[in-house]
């Protein structure tokens, strides 16, 4: 009798509850600890840095929202944690972090040598050279024997010297520990160029006395997916990071806003359905609770209302969607139903 009155309890559980007993050792340590922490940049304007009230604002701290969304239903339970480039993967492979939100590439090594996993890409990129109009630089090639910062650790530093080996180009690495030492450097004219991501050197430009000096050179020197990362083993936590950025693109593709979200319970789409909770068991298969989605939807808005909102044309950066437009609108942007 005693094991079948625990087996009718378990089935009367509410969502949250049930969530609860089934916890990985990633989730339940975050919901000890109260918040998800992520691992971001120290600062790079639209992808993450703090505003003037210190509060870090971009497209990869609203991903890290989206998972605190997700696991506390309240956005504000993500906290975080200014890391620089090299250190990013010790600081989740420690446990310092839950996961990595910081215009982090995609790579082999970092996939399998560094035991990382690689949960979504949330932005599609190359790497350029941002130089200063007045150089009259105007292909890469012009930037033999120049001085090229970039920071220590990351794939920009690594592809400035594949481009340089790649095209027998000389040229004078000025390498520094944080992203931010690296744009100071060039900024201040100890480098001829300043090589990262080219959505990076556009954000970056904006922060500069007179941005119209400095121009972005065409040419892209690398493939740049940039990823939300955890720590390799626990398929469970890994679930729940992949399936909130996925949500985000769910949402636009079904075009699910944050101001329609609650009239959109009412859809009788079945897509709309399953992804907000009305249907199916999509939340409590992660741990989750039913409305773990339109949790995140509720706070942070659709990947669109997020891009639109750090990095879009009416941003100072201006960034048009391109290739991290929907698939169905010309871009990358696709992911596996949800049901």
């Amino acid at each position: 009798m005693r094991r079948y009155l625990a087996f009718l309890a378990v089935l009367v559980l509410p969502d949250l509850a049930a969530a609860q007993l089934a916890a990985g050792p990633t989730l339940s340590a975050v919901r000890a600890r109260g918040s998800v922490d992520c691992a971001v940049s120290p600062g790079t304007p639209g992808f993450g840095a703090p505003d003037s009230q210190g509060v870090y604002r971009g497209l990869d701290p609203d991903s890290c929202r989206a998972v605190a969304a997700a696991v506390f239903g309240d956005a504000n339970r993500a906290r975080f944690v200014p890391v620089a480039g090299g250190q990013r993967p010790t600081s989740v492979q420690t446990g310092s972090v839950d996961l990595v939100a910081s215009t982090f590439t995609w790579s082999h090594s970092r996939d399998t040598a560094n035991a990382l996993n690689f949960a979504a890409i949330n932005f599609y990129d190359g790497q350029s050279f941002l130089v200063r109009r007045s150089a009259n630089i105007r292909n890469s090639r012009d930037l033999a024997g120049a001085a090229i910062c970039a920071t220590a650790g990351s794939t920009s530093e690594l592809n400035v010297a594949d481009w340089a080996r790649a095209n027998n180009i000389a040229y004078r690495p000025v390498v520094f520990e944080r992203a931010d030492e690296a744009r100071n450097a060039y900024a201040s004219g100890r480098c001829d160029a300043y090589s990262t991501d080219a959505s990076q050197l556009a954000a970056i430009r904006t922060a500069f006395a007179d941005p119209s000096e400095h121009i972005i050179l065409e040419e892209r020197i690398s493939k740049e997916p940039l990823a939300l990362a955890v720590r390799h083993g626990d398929d469970q936590w890994l679930d729940i990071v992949r399936w909130s950025f996925y949500a985000l693109v769910e949402a636009e593709e079904l075009g699910i806003t944050q101001a329609n979200v609650d009239e959109m319970l009412n859809s009788p789409l079945p897509a709309v359905r399953r992804l907000l909770g009305q249907s199916g068991d999509h939340g409590p298969a992660m741990g989750l609770d039913r409305r773990w989605a339109y949790n995140i939807i509720k706070a942070v808005g659709n990947y669109g209302e997020i891009y639109d909102r750090h990095l879009g044309p009416n941003t100072p950066i201006g960034l048009q969607r391109g290739v991290n437009n929907l698939w169905n609108r010309g871009g990358l942007m696709y992911v596996p139903p949800i049901r």
